[in-house]
Formats: structure tokens, C-alpha cells, sequence
């Protein structure tokens, strides 16, 4: 028998072209790449220049990708490059290339995206055993490459696949023998799992929908105890589960053991009502209530475009998270206590709802914090968030990965499912997505159809 070959094929190295949205979108993404070399035009350097002041998340991003740089040793970017690292390629920072014909009869305005153009066709032209690519999140800009005969992908470092089964976390076990459904009914401490009789392998904190012909009940997956304990029905701050899923997501949000909490689903499920109910239920146990959510302009109008002051520019961004509070203070009549709480928690500064670039530098201990809309991050701005917790400190990201709006991120990229994706299965964490719509039939018509 012949021995098998030890020697390794040699991949052939790429040169990847970056845009200036993968930079800001993850300023590591130089380390990323493995042994294939990278280029950066040197209009993308001078893009990034326009987002380096300022105090939001891609402002950091574009300062720190220039630190990066900073760091790296040589002083030969032009003609050698410079070394990235062992076990990587090098790094290029190319001048702007003539427009060639092809290029000026398409796209004659000499644009940054163009320019780009321009350093990959001649990257091809001069170099095709590279096999030159250029890495955007502009969809545009990888049609415009495709058109030219030009090579373009997605930055897909961190994102994830089988988006599918996010929708599919909760189990629902059939034909389960009827007294395993009453010993849960009567057992505070749940029914080992082994004793379900089913080929379950669940993951921390999953919950189950239990059946046996008319009966049922709502379980949910110990990991501590390795134990099926029964879900309860919690009514919180006025606020009463009107479908399972509504009742894992309480339950989920109760549980002093998980820390971090992620709840996706379309609007109109109560993921963003549920989670400020429960934490106004829990405010004894807590220091203070963030709610936040990411600013995406909307129709390409900034922020500086809207009339009047700071705050007044805000609100319209705001308001549905103060609509989400009002519907718990009318769980109540005016005259209860329970209704004054949360206008006295709110001038107090115990509660707080404002935009997520304003919660940056604070205190993070003993804290409720509840992002929304938290489809619209990145994986490392979910990473920043997380990482600053102190003790105490309870974390829900909340959104609709059907729905986003920020240009350079799609169902497999945005922070909310790399955080649900790489968390599941930790005893801190839960998922729940929320399937069933609880708003007025013509608004949950509308988004199924429209």
C-alpha cells in the first residue's frame, strides 16, 4: 500500500480589494483574510478620513482601522508592502489608476466607487494570476465589478448560515405519555429529561411545547438541573403572555441565571413590550432601566437635516419605544401607583430611553438594558455592548432580522443573528423568536403580505 503524501497543496493567493464599508464594518478585517494579500485605494483612505471625528460606533471603527495601520511595520505600502503578520499576506495601499476606455464609457464620473473600479481593473489586467477581488457590502458597487468583468464578493468573515433555524428554536414534542405532562404540573422542580422518553437533545435554556392529546404544557430546558421544568403564564407590570411564545419570552426575561437575552420576530409580536414590561416588573432588582436603539436615518436624511435642537432632532427616532410605554401605563388608571411609577422613574433618570450613541461611557452594573432594532448592528457594535456589562447587569437585543435598514447588512451579517447564532447553547443566554403577530388584523395583514 502506498503511503499517503504528506505534502500540503499550496493554496494560490488572491489580492482582495477593500471598500470602505468592510473597514468601518470591522476594523480587524486587515487580520481576516489569511495568507492572500490586500489592497486598499487610497481613496478609500481618504473616506475613512470623513468618519474619523465624532463620537458613534463607526467613528471608533474608522479610528481605530487607521491605529491599525499605524501599527503595522514598514514604510513600503506602495511597491513591497507590508507584512501583516506570520501565516498572513501583505498589505497595499495603491493611487488611483487611469480610467480605461471600458471604464469611462460606463461610468465616466470619477467617483470613489469608480476609482475603486479603476485599481481593480488594473490589478486584472497586470496581475490576473492574483485573481483580484474586490470585497464590498455595496451591492451596487459588486454589480457595477460583475458588469466590468471585475471579481466582488461580500465580507463574509462574520457571517453565519442557517438563518433558517432561528425561526425554529422552540420545540414542539407530540404524543408525549400524559402522565410526564400532570408529574410536570405537579413538580416545581421539573421532570429529568431522560424520563421524556424522546431523542431530545436540547440546548440551554430551549423551551418545549409539550403535548398529549388534549393536554399540554409549556416547558422549558434546565441546564443547571438538567431538568424540564414547566413554564408558567407571568403577568408582567399589566402586561398578560398571549401566546407561548409571548410566555417562554417572560419567562426567559425573569430568570435572574440568564444574563443575555435575544428576541427577534416581526413587528408587531411585543418583543420590545414584553422585555420593558418585564423590566419595569423587575426594577427593585435592578439599578436602573436603559432602553436604547441604534439612529438609522431613514430616505437618506441625517439627523442634522431634521428642524430644531438635539433632543427635538431625536424624537422622531424615539417615539415608538415611548409609545411601547405608554401602552404599559394604560394597563392602569391614572390614579394607581403603578401608573405614576413609571412617570416618576422616568424624571428620576431610573429609566431611561434614549438613542444607543448616548449610552456610550456609561456604567453598565446592576443594570436592565434593552437595545432595540438591534438588527441594525454590526456583530462587533453587539460585541461592545456585551463586553461592557458589569455585574448584575441584564442584557435583551430585540428586532426583526427581516427588517433592516441599514444599507450594508442583510439577514446572515447584522449583530443580531451572530449573537444568537454564537451564543446558543451557553447557560446565560436564551433566544425566543416570536411568531404570532398580537396587533390590531390589519396591521398583522399587512406585514404578512406587503
Amino acid at each position: 500500500m502506498a503511503k499517503k503524501s504528506t505534502t500540503k497543496t499550496k493554496k494560490t493567493s488572491k489580492t482582495f480589494i477593500l471598500d470602505t464599508n468592510v473597514l468601518l464594518h470591522d476594523f480587524k478585517c486587515l487580520f481576516k483574510f489569511e495568507e492572500n494579500d490586500i489592497v486598499i485605494p487610497l481613496v478609500v483612505l481618504e473616506e475613512l478620513d470623513k468618519f474619523k471625528k465624532g463620537n458613534d460606533l463607526i467613528n471608533f471603527h474608522a479610528r481605530e482601522f487607521t491605529r491599525n495601520i499605524d501599527k503595522l511595520s514598514g514604510d513600503d505600502f506602495f511597491k513591497k508592502g507590508v507584512s501583516l503578520g506570520e501565516g498572513l499576506g501583505r498589505l497595499f495601499i495603491e493611487p488611483g489608476k487611469p480610467f480605461s476606455e471600458k471604464l469611462i464609457n460606463n461610468f465616466p464620473e470619477k467617483r470613489p466607487d469608480h476609482m475603486i473600479l479603476s485599481v481593480a481593473e488594473y490589478y486584472l489586467t497586470h496581475y490576473p494570476e492574483k485573481n483580484p477581488t474586490i470585497v464590498t457590502k455595496d451591492i451596487n458597487l459588486r454589480v457595477k465589478a460583475k458588469a466590468l468583468g471585475i471579481n466582488a464578493e461580500d465580507y463574509k468573515n462574520d457571517q453565519v448560515e442557517n438563518v433558517d433555524k432561528l425561526n425554529r428554536e422552540v420545540l414542539t414534542v407530540s404524543s408525549l405519555e400524559k402522565e410526564i405532562i400532570n408529574k410536570l404540573y405537579e413538580n416545581n422542580d421539573g421532570v429529568p429529561l431522560d424520563e421524556l422518553r424522546e431523542s431530545l437533545e436540547p440546548h440551554a435554556n430551549q423551551y418545549f411545547i409539550l403535548k398529549n392529546g388534549s393536554s399540554s404544557a409549556l416547558a422549558h430546558y434546565n441546564p443547571v438541573t438538567k431538568n424540564v421544568e414547566r413554564v408558567m403564564k407571568t403577568t408582567v407590570y399589566g402586561i398578560e403572555p398571549r401566546n407561548a411564545e409571548q410566555a417562554f419570552a417572560i419567562d426567559a426575561l425573569l430568570r435572574p441565571e440568564v444574563s443575555l437575552v435575544s428576541l427577534t420576530g416581526k413587528a408587531g409580536t411585543g418583543k420590545t413590550l414584553l422585555a420593558l414590561a418585564a423590566a419595569l416588573h423587575q426594577r427593585r432588582d435592578f439599578q436602573q432601566i436603559f432602553l436604547a436603539r441604534p439612529i438609522v436615518a431613514l430616505s437618506n436624511k441625517e439627523m442634522g437635516y431634521l428642524p430644531g435642537d438635539a433632543k427635538e432632532k431625536i424624537t422622531p427616532y424615539m417615539q415608538q419605544l415611548f409609545d411601547n410605554l405608554s401602552v404599559i401605563k394604560h394597563q392602569y388608571k391614572a390614579q394607581s401607583p403603578d401608573f405614576n411609577k413609571i412617570d416618576e422613574l422616568l424624571q428620576s433618570e431610573k429609566l431611561l430611553i434614549e438613542p444607543l450613541a448616548y449610552i456610550r461611557g456609561r456604567s453598565l452594573s446592576k443594570v436592565f438594558f434593552i437595545i432595540d432594532e438591534a438588527q441594525n448592528l454590526t456583530p462587533h457594535e453587539i460585541k461592545t455592548i456585551i463586553t461592557r456589562a458589569g455585574e448584575g447587569t441584564k442584557i435583551v437585543f430585540t428586532g426583526d432580522i427581516g427588517q433592516i435598514d441599514s444599507p450594508y447588512l442583510d439577514a446572515r451579517s447584522n449583530g443580531l443573528t451572530y449573537l444568537t447564532t454564537k451564543m446558543k447553547g451557553k447557560d446565560i443566554f436564551a433566544h425566543i423568536n416570536l411568531v404570532k403577530g398580537e396587533r390590531y388584523y390589519l396591521a398583522e395583514l399587512a406585514s404578512d403580505l406587503l
